[in-house]
């Protein structure tokens, strides 16, 4: 591979990081909109509101960048980072589209995504031990308890997939994909989902921020465009969980003409559950700090090692 190619590469991966997640916030706030009745959201700019995205840009901007006086001030200007880039290193390896479309191809790319991907509580968790506030450092101990709970269930649930197709490489589990793996595949497909939401911390499993008992978790106290990049790691992390959910248990790019338009079946299926995660939050209550664990260690990781036995006793019958 050429050095122009790779650098192709990373500038397509760099474009679709920066703007694909917006396109999901900007939907949340229409999807929202629509479903709650939001004045907002629909009328601003006065066509659909689509200046909505554009104000909250400049309200972000123009707030005042504080930093607490009794804050570890590099570790709290560091942590939006931490929280953010992990996913644009996850999103490098995801393919999109058949003959090598994907930033870069690594062998054993399930394990890879998924330990990058546990890097991005560290963002939470260091912000909310720098803030120097009790509330914050609570929110980050809820976030890291969290990851602890549902990275088991997530990464059995890939297990499955990568048994199934003989490979943990992300491009050779969707060119060994079979459309009869959707209905055997399907418990590992939900429960990988659901794993994946409450490990970016979306509603119903938003503990870490719940705004009404601990004020905003580990965000408390950011403002401006450094709370802005925890925004934009929230939506980065909904796009990487979809596509993750896309490659792993939907096929990738395969469907109709997949040779010529592949990527767009890939960017479609993320699109829909993308609006699944937003319906998600609009229609179900937050769950408490009990029934969060008590989901992820009596449902979730039973169920994944169902589904990798079954899993083990297909791929023996055939």
């Amino acid at each position: 591979m050429s050095l122009l190619d790779v650098c192709l590469r990373l500038v397509l991966v760099l474009g679709a990081f920066l703007v694909l997640p917006l396109v999901i916030g900007q939907t949340e706030h229409k999807v929202m909109a629509h479903m709650q009745a939001r004045v907002g959201p629909i009328y601003a700019g006065a066509f659909h509101g689509w200046a909505q995205l554009v104000a909250d840009g400049v309200k972000f901007a123009q707030k005042e960048d504080i930093v607490p006086a009794g804050a570890d001030r590099r570790v709290f200007k560091l942590a939006p980072a931490v929280a953010l880039i992990p996913y644009f290193v996850v999103l490098i390896a995801i393919p999109i589209g058949p003959n090598g479309f994907v930033g870069r191809t690594i062998d054993a790319g399930i394990v890879f995504v998924l330990a990058v991907m546990g890097v991005g509580v560290l963002g939470s968790l260091m912000g909310g031990w720098a803030s120097a506030n009790k509330y914050s450092l609570l929110g980050g101990i809820r976030a890291a308890a969290q990851l602890m709970a549902y990275e088991l269930p997530m990464l059995l649930a890939a297990a499955s997939v990568a048994m199934a197709a003989g490979t943990v490489s992300l491009p050779g589990i969707v060119e060994g994909f079979e459309w009869w793996w959707l209905p055997w595949q399907a418990i590992g497909g939900v429960v990988f989902f659901t794993a994946g939401l409450a490990e970016i911390q979306r509603p119903p499993f938003d503990m870490p921020v719940a705004d009404s008992e601990i004020i905003f978790g580990a965000y408390t106290e950011y403002t401006g465009l450094r709370f802005a990049l925890f925004l934009l790691s929230e939506y980065a992390g909904i796009l990487v969980v979809c596509a993750l959910t896309t490659v792993l248990f939907l096929g990738g790019w395969h469907g109709p003409w997949s040779d010529s338009v592949g990527w767009l079946w890939t960017l479609l299926k993320i699109g829909v559950l993308a609006f699944v995660v937003i319906w998600l939050r609009v229609s179900y209550p937050r769950l408490r700090e009990d029934q969060l664990q008590k989901l992820a260690w009596t449902t979730l990781v039973p169920l994944a090692l169902g589904q990798l036995v079954l899993t083990g006793v297909v791929k023996v019958a055939t």
